[in-house]
């Protein structure tokens, strides 16, 4: 997601434009810390607040992050965090952009807090991956009730219309695409969200234009070890 840019990410979701935006997911909860702040305090905060790191400013001015296992490895709790500033993390996205920025900067860092900075650089507060997990979902269509079909295939036999046009034919509505291609075989897996679990006629009609449906997921799911039993056999007598 956003986190690969050879993959390609399509959500058909009519989403809230609310809580999209980073500004919008701060958390105002999770506390900053002063340069002159001691280590024993930040130490104290991070095991109060369950988090991984935690922002240091000099007045409003962001710094940096500074983490857990830095701390517990000074030499002093009584000395100030400054002593760790060599080692904070420049880890932030600005408060304008799409929220997806903040969980690709989450796992490049490898923190469960995401700096929220404003345009003059001051920390305008922080999110955490709770709220970027739930927001993800949300995102996703995860709370959406439907079936899931996953198809596989080459790059260049992705057409958005057709699939669109297919699930369509059906009285279906696709809720959310997703693909992304394999890294060793370079083909491409599309994960479609349909808005009914009724999805047996999808899957057939995707097969009738010769689309390779790995798995669904649906009312129909009884059904998926059939399905995956008969691809079998046609294989084996390369029909």
């Amino acid at each position: 997601m956003l986190l690969d840019v050879k993959n390609i990410h399509i959500n058909f979701n009519i989403v809230n434009a609310v809580d999209m935006l980073t500004i919008d997911l701060i958390n105002n909860n999770i506390p900053r810390l002063q340069l002159q702040d001691t280590v024993a305090k930040a130490n104290q905060l991070i095991a109060d607040f369950k988090v991984t790191h935690l922002p240091v400013v000099s007045e409003d001015t962001y710094l940096g992050l500074v983490s857990e296992e830095d701390l517990l490895d000074a030499e002093d709790e009584k000395h100030s965090i400054e002593v760790l500033q060599k080692y904070f993390i420049a880890a932030s996205v600005k408060d304008n952009v799409h929220f997806l920025n903040a969980v690709n900067a989450s796992i490049q860092f490898d923190t469960n807090i995401v700096p929220v900075l404003n345009e003059e650089g001051d920390l305008a507060g922080v999110i955490s991956t709770s709220d970027l997990l739930k927001t993800l979902g949300n995102f996703a269509g995860a709370n959406e009730i439907g079936g899931i079909v996953v198809l596989e295939m080459e790059r260049s036999q992705f057409a958005i219309s057709e699939i669109s046009r297919i699930v369509e034919s059906n009285d279906c509505t696709i809720l959310h695409l997703n693909s992304h291609t394999h890294p060793a075989t370079g083909m491409l897996t599309v994960t479609l969200h349909i808005n009914k679990k009724e999805i047996a006629a999808v899957v057939a009609t995707f097969e009738r234009y010769e689309y390779d449906v790995i798995y669904y997921f649906g009312n129909e799911n009884f059904e998926n070890e059939i399905h995956s039993n008969y691809r079998h056999l046609m294989n084996y007598l390369d029909i």
